[in-house]
């Protein structure tokens, strides 16, 4: 167990967009299953909480990236527990999340063109798309948010926090940095948590250390496969429970 915090999360170039989503997709059709079922896994659906609108406040993946996230959490050591914080998203938050992104960006460099301020938001949130050929990853519920915790429910330190617009949030970051004591314990909670989702068959995101892929067209293209299982789905009844969110969880306009 040991070596998962000595192998180190290698440097790696972000996906060639147009090439991973022309990747074929050959739908499998496994259903999208509630992540809290499990007593192994802790989930914090991180955008509701956030009060994000639409979001929803349960995790779901598809039935096989539920089964890794089992044995991922499985090599973890007794004391570490994994955390889900969102898995399959729907269209209106990847929307506002990346629309969110790509205006603090554009405010945050005013010397940037429309096409540089885009593909800098690409590197933390996926562009919205319901193209049946070419989806969100999220939306497909083959992408999933992780990070760990102890048993008691406090995070471990990561170096960034979750959805954190920073260079250091890169999954290799702090391979390339002289650390100090508290963030090389950072980098090596990031390795652990790389090895374990590598060991369990997820591919990672470069640029976001939480982020992982099974099925979709970003596991396919990062792993080699010749095709992706899982396009764009949804869960059935969302718009009843947005209805009855809006009830009892009053959204911000």
């Amino acid at each position: 167990m040991n070596d998962f915090y000595k192998d180190v999360i290698p440097e790696r170039a972000m996906p060639d967009w147009e090439t991973y989503q022309a990747t074929p997709i050959i739908e499998c059709q496994d259903a999208l299953v509630p992540v809290s079922v499990s007593k192994r896994i802790a989930v914090y659906p991180a955008y509701y909480k956030m009060n994000v609108a639409n979001s929803i406040p349960e995790c779901h993946v598809r039935s096989q990236v539920f089964e890794r996230l089992l044995q991922a959490a499985s090599l973890l050591p007794d004391d570490i527990q994994l955390v889900v914080l969102d898995g399959w998203r729907p269209f209106s938050v990847q929307q506002y999340l990346f629309d969110t992104l790509v205006n603090l960006i554009r405010h945050a460099n005013e010397g940037m063109t429309a096409e540089e301020v885009e593909l800098e938001a690409r590197n933390l949130v996926s562009p919205p798309s319901t193209d049946p050929s070419a989806p969100s990853p999220h939306l497909t519920g083959g992408s999933v948010d992780v990070t760990l915790a102890d048993m008691d429910g406090r995070f471990l330190d990561m170096g960034t926090l979750f959805d954190e617009a920073n260079p250091l949030s890169w999954s290799c970051a702090l391979e390339q940095k002289s650390c100090n004591a508290e963030e090389l314990q950072a980098r090596d909670n990031r390795r652990l948590l790389f090895n374990v989702m590598r060991q369990a068959g997820f591919t990672n995101l470069p640029s976001e250390w939480w982020h992982y892929d099974f099925g979709n067209q970003l596991w396919a293209y990062n792993s080699g496969a010749d095709n992706a299982i899982y396009g764009a789905t949804s869960l059935p009844g969302i718009e009843k429970l947005w209805q009855k969110q809006l009830k009892s969880h009053p959204q911000p306009i």
